[in-house]
C-alpha cells in the first residue's frame, strides 16, 4: 500500500479521500485481473503452440507413412507386374519352341518317308513289304 503514504501528505476531503480509494482499489483490482488474465495465457498460448506443433508432427508422420505404403502398395504391383510379364513371355517362348521342335520332327519325319522310298527303288524291293535291309542302311545313315 505504497500509494496510501503517498497520498498521505495531500489535503482533501474525507469524501474526497474516500473516492480516491475506491478509484485505486478498482485501478488495482482492473491491474489484477488484467495481470492474472495474461499470465495464464501465455502457458495456454504456449500450450497451444506446443499442441499445434505435436499436431503438425502427428500430421506429417502419418502423411509420410502414407506415402511409404502407397510407394510399398506400388512396389508390390510393379513386382507383380513384372512377374506376370515375364510369366507370360515364357510360356510364349515355350510355346513357339515346343511348336518349332514338331514342325522339326514332321519335316525329319516327311525326309525319312522319303528316304525309305528312294531306298526301296534302289534295292527293288516292293514297297509294302518291311525290309529290314532298308532298315539297317536308313539307321546306318
Amino acid at each position: 500500500m505504497a500509494h496510501v503514504k503517498k497520498f498521505q501528505d495531500i489535503t482533501m476531503s474525507k469524501s474526497m479521500r474516500g473516492m480516491c480509494k475506491e478509484e485505486d482499489y478498482e485501478f488495482l483490482g482492473s491491474t489484477r485481473k488484467t495481470e492474472h488474465l495474461a499470465m495464464p495465457e501465455e502457458p495456454n498460448t504456449l500450450e497451444n503452440e506446443w499442441k499445434d506443433r505435436r499436431e503438425e508432427r502427428v500430421r506429417r508422420r502419418q502423411e509420410r507413412e502414407r506415402q511409404e505404403q502407397e510407394r510399398q502398395r506400388e512396389l508390390e504391383e510393379s513386382k507383380r507386374e513384372k512377374e506376370l510379364q515375364w510369366r507370360t513371355h515364357i510360356a510364349e517362348l515355350a510355346s513357339t519352341q515346343e511348336q518349332a521342335l514338331q514342325d522339326r520332327l514332321s519335316r525329319l519325319r516327311r525326309f525319312r518317308e522319303f528316304q525309305r522310298k528312294v531306298m526301296v527303288e534302289e534295292l527293288g524291293v516292293e514297297p509294302e513289304s518291311n525290309c529290314e535291309a532298308v532298315d539297317q542302311l536308313l539307321t546306318r545313315m
